[in-house]
């Protein structure tokens, strides 16, 4: 990935070090995990972001555990530090006999910026036995705001991913347009595949307000504090029987957290059941959100967005 990525040497290496710390962390503290590396990219800048999750013990105290020398398995306890160190992002939420998700992020070339307006993140995992993942995500940037689009491709594997995919090439093409002008953009579009339940987002900092625009079985909420509201899809298949698109709009304040996920995802779940998560980068929300919700017989995909204060 990061040849891909068109890493350097040195740079990659640091990856290195991050994916084998990391792994062998898990493995040696909670005996099995999930790591999901995830290629993104921010004004046209490369960058791996690692996801190592898992449910073992935990950690009591994170910056104690994270100092070089300490470690309570009889190691050299340089791992966590490695991975700090090498890493140009690094977040890490635990609590003892709760688990730990590790957020590490590397970027090919020179850090970019935060965006001034959003914090975004996401995790797409394929079904077990699966080799491409049939749920795929987007997000563009636009003067106004932004524009999101989840998509489930009917099925699994390559022909779902290829649905799913498509539907993401839609918004990457239009991103100025209204939010259901691109999901009738994507009927059309995914009319030779399978097809997908897809779900289109788009706010406009201005207005306070999201567009959502959705067919199938996606699910997505804003949450503000203790307040949570639902967002409305329509039943059909994008690309094949799609009846009428609607669009809908909802306030999404600043400092509120969008969530959208597949129905790979459990729905009763609930943020507050994790102190301190719903501050967390929105990657690790949904890590998460995977982690304890995930059904374990389909693909998995969760996009988290935080409008910032």
């Amino acid at each position: 990935m990061t040849r891909a990525l068109g890493f350097d040497e040195t740079r990659a290496g640091r990856a290195a070090i991050v994916v084998t710390e990391a792994a062998t962390n898990m493995l040696k503290h909670a005996g099995r995990g999930t790591f999901v590396a995830q290629s993104i990219v921010v004004d046209g800048v490369l960058g791996l972001e690692m996801l190592a999750i898992d449910k073992g013990p935990g950690m009591r105290d994170f910056e104690a555990s994270a100092v070089d020398g300490h470690s309570t398995s009889g190691t050299r306890g340089t791992g966590l530090g490695a991975i700090r160190r090498q890493s140009d992002e690094f977040e890490v939420y635990t609590h003892h006999d709760a688990g730990t998700i590790l957020r590490a992020l590397l970027w090919a070339g020179t850090q970019p910026a935060p965006h001034e307006d959003y914090d975004v993140g996401a995790i797409c995992v394929p079904k077990p036995g699966e080799t491409v993942c049939g749920d795929a995500w987007g997000v563009e940037f636009t003067p106004q705001g932004a524009m999101f689009l989840l998509a489930d491709g009917l099925g699994h594997g390559p022909d779902a991913s290829r649905a799913a995919s498509l539907a993401v090439d839609t918004l990457h093409r239009y991103p100025q347009e209204s939010a259901v002008r691109v999901l009738d953009r994507a009927h059309a579009a995914l009319k030779p595949t399978r097809g997908a339940a897809v779900a289109v987002m788009r706010h406009d900092t201005a207005s306070g307000e999201v567009q959502y625009a959705g067919v199938g079985n996606i699910s997505a909420v804003i949450l503000a504090g203790a307040s949570r509201r639902a967002m409305v899809s329509s039943n059909g298949i994008v690309g094949h029987n799609v009846h009428r698109s609607q669009e809908y709009r909802y306030p999404w304040a600043r400092g509120a957290l969008l969530v959208a996920h597949t129905d790979g995802i459990d729905t009763h779940w609930d943020l507050a059941a994790f102190p301190g998560l719903s501050d967390c980068h929105p990657s690790v929300i949904a890590a998460m959100l995977y982690r304890e919700h995930a059904r374990g017989r389909d693909d998995a995909g969760v996009v988290v967005a935080r409008t910032r204060l």
